[in-house]
């Protein structure tokens, strides 16, 4: 049977396919702009090698799912082919390929990279889908274009759902609405964005320093105290014996508090606190976080600590100034001193229990300590008065960190920014569109002419 003749499209037919419809594009953009859907702005889309490689680093390099860190490359996380005679052509990367992460969490999925010429040679692996733009997209502007929060609503609002992880196909990828100008709009883009970047990621090197220090300062400090250092001083002038430290387990020290709160029987608004409004001993534990809670909690009362037993909050505690409830991924210890309560919420930020913590926890995809391996743990506790000073002396010596806080509220405030500024560029609004410059639209005329 003989194939129906394919009908040939007009260019404008064609224009009305590529553009986005009025009523789906996402915001207004300026009117030499268009928004594009992704398939048209691309020459290629394909996904890796499934040659087989290892990590012993002495054969050509291959991208792997976890080799895209922080819209790059980190060459510390690549494979190398183990059968470099198995590499085809079509396998290398070349300069302005974009990868994407297409098979991932719902927080990694869709995250980007551009291939610089620095990076090469390299070859594209298996998960990773490579898109080589054609000549009316520049790639970093594209790069730039996925590090916005519209863009991430758009992959969230295409991906496909699975128990641990989410995926995005290469026909849903492509159905992406993009905001195109000129070339040259496009590069000048580029430009105020990295210049404006370099600013802000100078002022972040700088607060992570500062925070780095301020940490390794602390450490030092709790060093210091939990092994008698700090109270030299008070240890003679009060004539205690060293030997008055003494050796417990955890479970010798405190009770582990089980007391549940069924709403459906007490039904009242109580202080409840998640395990995202744990504060280590940085801040307080928000309690003005009200809310009926519809699920059996756990109870804790004043002067408890409560911790938080599930990766990533194994160092998320505090001394809780109120009573209410909190989730059952938070451990809840009552002590019968104050000052014990406070001097092992200290004790909770020394690396060699966190890594205790981490080590001894359980579970595949959301790891937790259990109030067992915690209750095991053996300290040293000097007697009730030295704990006492070391926890005076600790709150005097340690209220500095608390701008630590402030700090971080710092680098939070970079990344709204970073934010903020990728969402003006791509609706036109840094200052840079010239709007007599040649349309976005007539340039895609010109590439669907060639198809």
């Amino acid at each position: 049977m003989a194939k129906k003749k394919q009908i040939e499209l007009t260019i404008e037919e064609k224009l009305q396919n590529a553009l986005v419809p009025k009523e789906e594009q996402p915001y207004k953009i300026p009117n030499n702009w268009c928004w594009v859907r992704l398939d048209f702005l691309l020459k290629e889309i394909c996904n890796g090698t499934t040659i087989k490689q290892n990590k012993e680093g002495k054969t050509a390099r291959v991208t792997r799912i976890e080799s895209l860190q922080n819209n790059t490359i980190d060459f510390n996380r690549i494979g190398n082919i183990v059968n470099e005679s198995l590499i085809k052509d079509k396998d290398w990367y070349i300069e302005g390929d974009i990868i994407v992460s297409h098979i991932n969490s719902i927080e990694h999925v869709g995250k980007s990279a551009v291939i610089t010429r620095d990076m090469l040679p390299l070859v594209h692996g298996m998960n990773l889908l490579r898109l080589r733009l054609n000549n009316i997209c520049n790639s970093q502007f594209f790069q730039l274009y996925t590090r916005t929060t519209d863009y991430k609503k758009s992959i969230v609002n295409r991906v496909n759902r699975a128990v641990n992880q989410v995926s995005i196909n290469q026909k849903q990828l492509c159905s992406l609405e993009i905001p195109i100008t000129n070339l040259k709009e496009q590069q000048r883009i580029v430009n105020r964005i990295e210049s404006l970047f370099v600013k802000l990621d100078r002022a972040k090197e700088l607060i992570e320093n500062t925070l780095a220090q301020f940490e390794q300062n602390k450490m030092a400090i709790l060093h210091k105290a939990f092994t008698g250092e700090l109270t030299v001083k008070w240890i003679k002038k009060n004539n205690i014996d060293l030997s008055s430290w003494k050796k417990y387990e955890l479970k010798e020290v405190f009770k582990v508090v089980k007391d549940k709160y069924n709403p459906q029987i007490e039904n009242q608004i109580v202080n409840y606190i998640g395990l995202e409004n744990i504060e280590t001993s940085k801040g307080i534990i928000n309690k003005n976080n009200s809310s009926e809670v519809k699920s059996i909690k756990t109870k804790f009362k004043k002067d408890d600590v409560l911790y938080g037993k599930l990766r990533p909050y194994l160092n998320k505690h505090d001394v809780v100034n109120f009573d209410g409830i909190c989730s059952t991924d938070i451990l809840v210890f009552r002590f019968d001193n104050i000052n014990t309560a406070k001097y092992i919420n200290y004790y909770f930020n020394l690396p060699m229990f966190i890594q205790y913590a981490v080590e001894n926890s359980s579970g595949i995809n959301l790891p937790r300590v259990s109030e067992k391996t915690i209750s095991k743990y053996k300290i040293s506790l000097p007697i009730i008065e030295e704990q006492q000073e070391i926890v005076n002396i600790l709150d005097k010596l340690l209220a500095k960190y608390n701008k630590i806080k402030n700090l971080e509220q710092q680098l939070e405030k970079i990344e709204l920014l970073k934010k903020a500024i990728l969402a003006k560029a791509f609706r036109g609004e840094l200052g840079t569109n010239n709007p007599d410059e040649e349309s976005a639209e007539n340039l895609l005329k010109e590439i669907l002419a060639e198809k």
